[in-house]
């Protein structure tokens, strides 16, 4: 063999080493973040390592939502476009960029600072997500429909919906905390919320039953009463609690309408059974007035909370 071959051979021979040695690398155990267009110093984080910053540990992740833990808090970090974060039950601010790489997801290297001023030291996350004093009953969570950019219907006399149903739901919570129940809102205050986030607030929670709060409108001036609605395809728990809660609040001195049937996303998307009340018409002036009046709003909410405490056995 001439020196040609044997320099030829050699090169062919290193090229397949090369080769071999580049294909044994292994690839790393987590993908490198990505900047998402945060601009070019600024590095994503893996939601373990936001967990870390904040003395959290991953309890749970989906394809929708991180759950995030530590005996004094729940944060619930929701991972599709435009989403929140909520800090034991509380809607805290956006979530901001996110991106799913493989199994991990990134987020912004700010979302530690900003989810810090809500987590709470020395206190059980059932202290800080309810009104209740006795949590031995049951977990209740109430929704107050609309809420923030999304203010429901607006009445004649001038109000929103929005307004009504935080109201009467903070004082349902009361009721029913005083009576022995866990009871979380979605919302205590004045804030949007997705229609699949206050479901998958009562998922988290392991709710007994989903009470959602909200006051009806019409084109018609005259249509009046509450109704209480249930999914289509509800159990028997739902359609139970649905008639206890009707015929207590027939003592209001209001209108019913009866138990009727919508597949509403947050009765569809709850794991447990639910129910929608519609307290009364706002677009009634006179109904109107009724659901403005403290009164009526707390004898609305005293009724409800009769049905919730039939309808769970106590």
């Amino acid at each position: 063999m001439d020196h040609k071959h044997v320099v030829l051979n050699k090169a062919v021979v290193t090229l397949v080493l090369g080769l071999i040695l580049a294909g044994c690398q292994q690839p790393s155990e987590q993908p490198q973040p990505s900047k998402l267009g945060l601009g070019p110093s600024a590095q994503a984080i893996s939601a373990y390592s936001l967990a870390r910053q904040l003395g959290l540990s991953v309890a749970q992740m989906d394809e929708t939502f991180i759950k995030l833990r530590n005996d004094s808090n729940v944060v619930m970090i929701f991972t599709y476009m435009d989403s929140k974060f909520y800090v034991n039950g509380k809607a805290c601010g956006p979530v901001g960029k996110i991106e799913k790489v493989g199994s991990t997801v990134f987020l912004e290297p700010g979302l530690a600072e900003r989810i810090r001023p809500s987590l709470v030291t020395g206190q059980s996350p059932s202290k800080v997500l309810t009104e209740s004093r006795r949590p031995t009953l049951g977990t209740i969570v109430i929704d107050p429909g609309h809420g923030g950019s999304q203010p429901g219907a607006i009445s004649p006399l001038g109000f929103q919906e929005k307004a009504i149903n935080l109201q009467v739901a903070r004082q349902l919570a009361s009721i029913l905390g005083q009576r022995g129940f866990r009871t979380v809102l979605t919302r205590d205050r004045d804030v949007s919320m997705s229609l699949e986030d206050r479901a998958a607030v009562a998922n988290q929670q392991d709710a007994d039953l989903f009470v959602s709060i909200h006051s009806d409108s019409s084109d018609s001036r005259s249509l009046n009463g509450f109704t209480v609605y249930t999914a289509r395809g509800a159990g028997s728990q739902s359609r139970w609690a649905a008639r206890a809660i009707v015929e207590a609040m027939t003592k209001t001195g209001l209108d019913s309408n009866g138990i009727r049937e919508a597949d509403y996303r947050v009765l569809v998307h709850t794991n447990c059974p639910a129910v929608l009340v519609e307290l009364g018409y706002i677009s009634n002036a006179w109904e109107a007035g009724k659901l403005r009046d403290p009164y009526m709003q707390k004898r609305l909410a005293q009724a409800i909370a009769d049905g919730v405490v039939r309808s769970m056995g106590r």
